[in-house]
């Protein structure tokens, strides 16, 4: 079960960690995964902007490179205002694993809501089908 409130608690403190020195945008990210764990990341900039990596792609990265491949809800927050939605590129890394996670987009006091991925990026590319 979602608790998407804790997700986005998690998100906002990962979000501290940010690595922002060019933008001053930091952006935090707690992705759950099917078995409850939950990894966080953060936007790590870079002078060669091309080489920036978001917050949702070290999460799902991250959660990979530990042997992960279902993904139940990712929390994205940031410095703003406004509800943060993935970019495009994230929503494709995300669309990889699960075109049916709830992604939950949240502003920098916490206020939030639950899109699916599937309607931030409809009709999204996948390779074939088989095996991750």
């Amino acid at each position: 079960m979602v608790d998407p409130e804790k997700l986005v608690k998690m998100a906002l403190e990962a979000r501290k960690k940010a690595y922002a020195k060019y933008s001053g945008f930091r952006v935090g990210a707690a992705l759950l995964t099917k078995s409850g764990k939950i990894y966080t990341g953060v936007n790590v900039e870079n002078s060669s902007y091309g080489l920036t990596v978001c917050a949702e792609r070290v999460a799902v990265f991250k959660a990979v490179s530990e042997g992960e491949r279902e993904f139940v809800a990712i929390a994205i927050a940031s410095d703003s205002p406004d509800k943060t939605v993935p970019c495009g590129a994230c929503r494709q890394v995300l669309y990889e694993f699960s075109d049916d996670l709830d992604v939950i987009i949240a502003d920098r006091d916490g206020n939030f809501e639950v899109v699916k991925l599937k309607d931030l990026l409809p009709r999204g590319f996948r390779l074939g089908g088989g095996e991750y």
